[in-house]
Formats: structure tokens, sequence, C-alpha cells
């Protein structure tokens, strides 16, 4: 059954022919119509535009007078698959321990590390696909989820196998990253020794299996070093893998350069950067595909660390993106909704900014643009009404006011 929106106050992101992403001061230029209407038949989009140009014909219509309708939120950083939360560890750091800290004391992702070892694959497949139903009640119409907390071959590959699982069920696109180098297990010697291991024994297996669309790995002081970073993403370009890369969190190592030459699809914290982290970052939007930034405000938020500096990355002309780095220890949400608020209250981004870098710039860094953050002819029909309200702004303004209606998946109300 076909149905029509009519009387839309403001359509945002809509395009006849979207672009792949948008930059700097385009960003602030995401299309609304006002006053506009919109159609879907299938699970897909089929038309829209201003109400002068509403079709009369006999479909199923709402009436969709003062309020918004957005493309889903394109999550494209989460670690939705582990064992149990980590509530004790964040009792550790109101009483003062420090990231390093916890981790230092088994906590930490080895502490996921051993909930998961310890959880069989059918309930870590269960409880990770109520977390998805949650977050696609909250507006998630794509979603990257990243290994990390097996830390052994078997461990990896139980994660990717439930993730693969989870595409299979899931009403939204997913992507699957294979976090081989998140944490160094107890019985390595270093951190080099672990990504030998993950290069020659784990990434080979997994990519024949078809478990792997990305690879990533955690490159910070403590974790893994440039040059291991390195070789898992030179050993993933060599058998057809893109990679993203989690660094600049708590240190500048210099490594931005080096990770755009080498063509990651994104760059993933980056709450410290440099002047010529950003002049490497401005050099790659010379390629068809630039490097993302991403920007996880939530886990500043929760960490009480800096903020990504991404109204200075706007400004100097780069298509940041916005994720929520969902997982149980240092970002425990999975609510974009609430990202997208502190792009605008933490991150200095106008409304409409922070939502272009929720949808249209989250889909490029999936590479899913073909298929959703934008509102376009034949894409998934997955968006977001919110209730009436004055204009955009109300959405970071409410704070926690609910202002989300209804979330549609595939053309269909999403009732989880």
């Amino acid at each position: 059954m076909e149905t029509l929106f009519k009387h839309i106050k403001g359509l945002v992101g809509a395009y006849e022919k979207a672009p792949k992403f948008l930059a700097g001061d385009e960003m602030r230029s995401f299309s609304v119509i006002e006053n506009a209407w919109l159609s879907f038949k299938n699970g897909r989009i089929n038309g829209f535009g201003n109400m002068d140009t509403c079709p009369n014909v006999d479909v199923n219509v709402v009436d969709c007078s003062g309020k918004f309708v957005l493309p889903s939120w394109c999550d494209s950083h989460t670690h939705l698959v582990y064992a149990n939360d980590r509530a004790n560890e964040f009792l550790d750091r109101l009483r003062g321990l420090t990231y390093a800290e916890i981790a230092a004391k088994g906590g930490g992702i080895l502490n996921s590390a051993s909930s998961l070892r310890e959880m069989a694959e059918d309930d870590l497949y269960d409880r990770s696909l109520k977390r998805l139903h949650s977050v696609i009640s909250l507006g998630v119409g794509a979603i990257e989820i990243k290994s990390g907390y097996g830390l052994s071959k078997d461990g990896e590959e139980k994660m990717l196998r439930v993730i693969n699982r989870l595409k299979e069920a899931s009403p939204i696109p997913i992507k699957s990253t294979f976090l081989g180098c998140h944490a160094v297990p107890k019985a390595f010697d270093s951190a080099s020794d672990y990504t030998d291991h993950v290069v020659e024994d784990m990434l080979p297996d997994f990519v024949e299996k078809g478990l792997v669309d990305f690879v990533d790995a955690f490159c910070e002081v403590g974790y893994f070093s440039v040059a291991d970073t390195c070789k898992l993403i030179e050993a993933a370009s060599a058998l057809g893998i893109k990679s993203k890369v989690h660094v600049n969190q708590f240190n500048t190592l210099g490594s931005i350069e080096l990770f755009v030459n080498k063509n990651a699809l994104s760059v993933d914290h980056l709450e410290v950067i440099t002047e010529d982290d950003i002049d490497a970052l401005k050099s790659s939007m010379k390629n068809s595909t630039p490097t993302f930034p991403v920007a996880l405000p939530i886990c500043s938020h929760f960490l009480g660390i800096p903020y990504t500096q991404s109204r200075r990355l706007i400004d100097e002309g780069l298509p940041i993106v916005i994720a929520t780095d969902h997982n149980p220890g240092t970002a425990p949400s999975g609510d974009m909704l609430e990202a997208v608020k502190l792009g605008s209250l933490k991150m200095g981004m106008e409304p409409i900014e922070s939502i272009a870098a929720g949808t249209i710039n989250g889909a490029a860094a999936m590479e899913l643009q073909d298929e959703v953050g934008t509102i376009s002819y034949g894409k998934r029909a997955n968006f977001i009404v919110t209730k009436s309200i004055s204009g955009l702004e109300v959405l970071p303004y409410r704070l926690n006011d609910v202002v989300v209606d209804k979330v549609y998946v595939n053309g269909e109300i999403w009732v989880g």
C-alpha cells in the first residue's frame, strides 16, 4: 500500500539526486523542503516535493502538519555486541580512577572480553538483538557494529558470527567491522605480537568466510602503535577491505596523515587534534571518498574528556560525522539523537549541521549512501517523524523532552 505524508512542516535531507556527503559550509545547507509531501511504497521512497506539487491519489494519507520528517540516523561507530555492562567500573571512575587505571586492574576492554568468553553465542546474540531493536526504536536506520571484545580467534569469530546473524535478522542495513586490534590479551607479550596473530591467523580466515566489511584498530598509547595499526590496514587492503581507526582519543600520535595516505575510510574519536592532523584530513578531500572525521560526543560527555572540535573541522571544510560509540564502558548509550544534540550543545554545530553529520555523512562513512542517509527516490523509507515543533533548533533546545513522534523502517511504523 502506498502512503502519502502531507503538509510536512519541513522535509529534511530531500534530494532528487543526493550528494554522497556534505562538507564544510555545505552541511549548513542540508536540504529542507517547507510545507512538503512525501510518498513511499513497498518500503522505498517514490516521491516528494512542495505541497504545490502534491499528487491527488487514492492512497493512505497521513497529515504531518507542524511536524518535521528527517532521514533515520546512520550510526557509523558502535560496539553493540557485548555480554555485560560495566557499571561497576563507573563507580571506580567516580572514586577517582582513570581509564588507564581501571584497565590496569583488569577492567575496560579486558573485562568485556572475559564476560564475552563466558557467554554462550546464542545468549550473546539474544542480548545484542534486543539492543539493536532498542536503537532502531530511537530512530537508527543503519548501523555499524564492531568486534573487539573476543581477544582470541575463537572469541572474535564468535562476535563476527553474531553480527552476521544480526544482519540476517535486521530490518536495517548493518556493516560489520573486525576490530582485531582493540586490546592486548594477557597471553601475548606485546601489541606487535598480537597484531601479527590478528593479521596472519584471523584476518584472512574471517574475510574468506565473508564476516568482515571493514577493519579497525585502537591506535593509542598503551594499546596499539601507529606501526601496528598500519600493519593491519595494509593486510586488510591487500584483501580488498577498507579500514576505520580509533585514534587521537587521549593522545596525538602524528598518525592521521599516514592513515589518510593509506585511504582509511574514517578516523574516529579525534578528541585531541593538531594542525597537521587537520591539514592531512583536508588533503583527503581531493579523493572521491575522503577520510571522514568521526566525532563521538557521548563518549566525551560520559568520560568528561574534551569534545571533538567539530565546529573547527566544519569551518575547515571537512565532512564531519557524528556517531554514538555505543559500548558498555565509555559510551553506554545508542541514542543517536542524544549524540546529535551534543553536536549543538557541546561542539558548536548548528542543528542542521548535526543532523547532516548523523545522517548523510554517517551513511557515507559506512558506504551505505545508496540505501540511506537522505530522502531520495529509491532509497529505503527509513525516517523519523517529530512531534509538532517550531523548528529543528527545538531538538537540542528541549534537552530530554520527547520530540520524536514515530520511527518508520522500510515504510512501516516501528513498534519494536
